[in-house]
């Protein structure tokens, strides 16, 4: 897994926390984090384990790439956080 020493920057992407009604949403989310990855850019997205950002963070994650999810409490509670980030930020 990449440290943050190691990335270029990070970059914050907006997603959905469900996959929309074409896979090419989908597709196009796997794209975006294979290309953060190979650019050494790190992803700062909402948190989530549903949906898009799911999606993204997840790539990003098998591709060796650091994430750091932003989420707010209540949602924490209703278990909808990835626990598997590199950095997770409870607000």
């Amino acid at each position: 897994m990449t440290s943050m020493d190691d990335v270029q920057g990070r970059i914050c992407v907006f997603t959905g926390s469900r996959h929309g009604s074409s896979p090419v949403y989908t597709e196009a989310a796997r794209q975006l984090g294979s290309e953060l990855v190979r650019r050494g850019y790190g992803l700062v997205y909402g948190g989530g384990n549903v949906g898009l950002m799911n999606v993204i963070a997840d790539v990003v994650l098998e591709l060796g790439g650091h994430v750091t999810g932003v989420i707010p409490n209540s949602l924490v509670s209703k278990e909808v956080a990835h626990q598997g980030l590199s950095d997770l930020r409870v607000v």
